[in-house]
C-alpha cells in the first residue's frame, strides 16, 4: 500500500557546513507557517537532534543503518513519516562519508535507502567556480543519489554568491534555493566537534525565531516545499504496533536522569522501556535533594564536565544514590552516566566529586579519547545482557580513565570496534551496575530494555520478599 510521503534530505559536502542550522532555520520557518515537519536524523546524534525537536515542536528520530540496520530504519521511518507534514532528514558528515572507504552507512545510502531527494548545503567560503566541480563530482560519483538543490551557505556578498550561483546553475544544471550570507551572531555555537546543546542554551525561543528569520529572508521555502513533495509515494509495509503497551497494575518504575547535565536519550530508548511495561519518570540530579523511590534507573550521557559544579554541590543527591547502589538497585550508565557513577572527574585544575560508587576516575582531555561506532562482544556475566550478546553502538567523549582499582567490579565487554575504557574492554559492572562509554539505540540493540526491565522485575521482587519477610518476623515477635 502506498501513500504520500514528502521527505526531503539536508546533506553537504562535509561536516561543520551549516547543516543543522539551516535544517533547524527550515523547520522552525515552515512550523510557523502552520506546515508540519516530522525532523529525523542520520547518525548517531543526540544534539542536533534535540535542536532539530524544538524547532519541528516534534520529536526527532534517528536513522543509522549501523545501529539499527536497513530494516529498521525502513520501518522506524514508515512509522513516523506522515503523509500531511514534511519529513526533513538532516545527514552528517558529507554526503558520501560512511563508516568505511566503501561509504556504508553514509547519508547518500540513506537517502537511496528511503528513495528521499537531496539538498546540498554548500559551504562557500574563500571558493567560487571550483563548487561547481564539487558539486559535479557529487552528481556523476552515484548518479542513483537524486541530488535536487543547493543552498549557498557562507557567501560573502552579492558578487561572490552571484558568481558561484551561477557556476553550478551552468555546469551542474541545478537550482539554487537559497544564498546565506557570512553571519557573525549564528546563535547556535558550537564545542567538543558539534552544537552547545539546547538545555544548556539560555535563549532557546529566541535562537529558534532568529534562524526561522533567516530561512524565510534568505531561502526558497515554495521551492524546497515543492521538491519535498516530489518524492515518490512511500510503500507502506505491515508493521506491528510500536506504541508503548499499556501499563500494567504491576508495572515496575524506571528512573531516567534528564537535565543540564544528562541529556542524551533517543526516543525510541525511552518507548522501548514503555512499551516493556515498564512506568518512566524522570530524575534531575541537579535540583532534587534525593533519589525517589524506583526499581531501576538509566543514566544517559550528557556534558557532566560543564556541571561538575552543580553536580558536585547536591551532596545529598548523590549520596542517595550511591546507597541505592549499594542496596542493589539495577542502574544502566552510558558515556556521562559513567563518569557520574565514578569517584571523581577533573576537569581543568579541578577535581570534583562524584557518585562515588565505582572504583574509577576521569580526567576530560582537549581531544576525542573516543568517537565512532563501536562494537562490543558481552563476554563475562553483568545485570543486563546475556553473555554471548553482540552489541552496536557509538562512543563519543573526551574523559579518559584515570584510574580503576581492579579489585573491585569488572570490565564485562570485549571491544571488537572503539575504544571503550582501555582500546580492549568496556562495561565496568559492580553489584546491579553496569556502566559503559558505549550508547545502545534500543531498536538495534533488543536485549537493552528486556535487560533493565527484567532486572527492574527482579529488584523489584526481591524487595517484596524482603518486606513480606520482615512483616512475618515482626508478627511472630508481638
Amino acid at each position: 500500500m502506498s501513500r504520500p510521503c514528502p521527505r526531503l534530505v539536508i546533506g553537504a559536502l562535509r561536516g561543520s557546513a551549516g547543516k543543522t542550522t539551516l535544517s533547524a532555520a527550515l523547520a522552525a520557518a515552515l512550523s510557523k507557517r502552520g506546515i508540519g515537519v516530522i525532523p529525523f536524523k542520520k547518525g548517531p546524534d543526540y544534539i542536533d537532534a534535540a535542536w532539530l525537536a524544538m524547532a519541528a515542536a516534534n520529536p526527532c528520530y534517528n536513522l543509522d543503518t549501523f545501529l539499527m540496520g536497513r530494516i529498521q530504519v525502513v520501518r522506524s521511518f514508515s512509522r513516523h513519516a506522515l503523509s500531511d507534514a514534511i519529513s526533513l532528514i538532516e545527514g552528517n558528515r558529507g554526503l558520501y562519508d560512511g563508516a568505511n572507504a566503501g561509504g556504508e552507512h553514509s547519508t547518500a545510502e540513506l537517502a537511496k535507502l528511503i528513495k528521499a531527494p537531496v539538498v546540498l548545503v554548500i559551504d562557500c567560503d574563500k571558493v567560487t567556480r571550483t563548487m561547481a566541480a564539487m558539486v559535479l563530482g557529487c552528481q556523476r560519483f552515484d548518479p542513483d543519489v537524486d541530488i535536487r538543490g543547493l543552498i549557498l551557505n557562507r557567501v560573502a556578498g552579492t558578487r561572490h554568491a552571484a558568481a558561484v550561483r551561477r557556476s553550478v546553475e551552468d555546469h551542474c544544471g541545478i537550482s539554487v534555493l537559497g544564498t546565506v550570507p557570512r553571519m557573525a551572531d549564528i546563535p547556535f555555537s558550537e564545542r567538543h566537534l558539534g552544537l552547545i546543546p539546547p538545555q544548556e542554551h539560555d535563549r532557546i525561543s529566541q535562537a529558534l525565531q532568529k534562524v526561522a528569520d533567516i530561512a524565510g529572508n534568505c531561502l526558497d521555502l515554495e521551492g524546497l516545499l515543492q521538491i519535498a513533495q516530489s518524492a515518490p509515494p512511500w510503500e507502506d509495509l505491515s508493521f506491528p504496533d510500536v506504541l508503548p503497551a499499556a501499563e500494567p497494575a504491576d508495572s515496575v518504575t524506571i528512573g531516567v536522569i534528564r537535565d543540564r547535565a544528562f541529556q542524551f536519550y533517543y526516543p525510541e530508548n525511552i518507548e522501548a522501556l514503555a512499551k516493556e511495561g515498564a512506568r518512566v519518570i524522570e530524575v534531575s540530579a541537579i535540583s532534587e535533594e534525593k533519589m525517589p523511590s524506583m526499581d531501576a534507573l538509566y543514566i544517559g550521557g550528557g556534558f557532566p564536565e560543564t556541571q561538575a559544579g552543580l553536580l558536585a554541590r547536591n551532596k545529598s543527591f548523590r549520596r542517595s544514590l550511591r546507597d541505592a547502589a549499594e542496596e542493589g538497585l539495577p542502574i544502566y550508565a552510558e558515556c556521562g552516566g559513567l563518569m557520574f557513577l565514578g569517584e571523581s572527574l577533573i576537569v581543568g585544575d579541578k577535581q570534583y566529586p562524584m557518585v562515588g560508587f565505582l572504583p574509577i576516575s576521569f580526567g576530560m582531555e582537549k581531544r576525542p579519547q573516543g568517537h565512532g561506532y563501536t562494537v562490543l562482544h558481552v563476554e563475562e556475566e553483568n545485570p543486563f545482557y546475556p553473555v554471548g550478546t553482540e552489541i552496536t553502538g557509538h562512543e563519543f567523549h573526551y574523559s579518559r580513565v584515570l584510574s580503576r582499582k581492579e579489585d573491585e567490579g569488572h570490565l564485562a565487554f570485549r571491544v571488537k570496534r572503539g575504544i571503550g575504557m582501555d582500546g580492549k574492554r568496556d562495561g565496568l559492572c559492580r553489584k546491579n551496575v553496569l556502566a559503559t562509554f558505549t550508547h545502545v539505540h534500543a531498536l538495534g540493540t533488543r536485549e537493552w530494555a528486556e535487560g533493565i526491565v527484567g532486572r527492574a522485575k527482579k529488584f523489584r521482587a526481591g524487595k517484596k520478599d524482603s518486606s513480606s519477610s520482615g512483616s512475618r518476623k515482626r508478627a511472630r515477635h508481638q
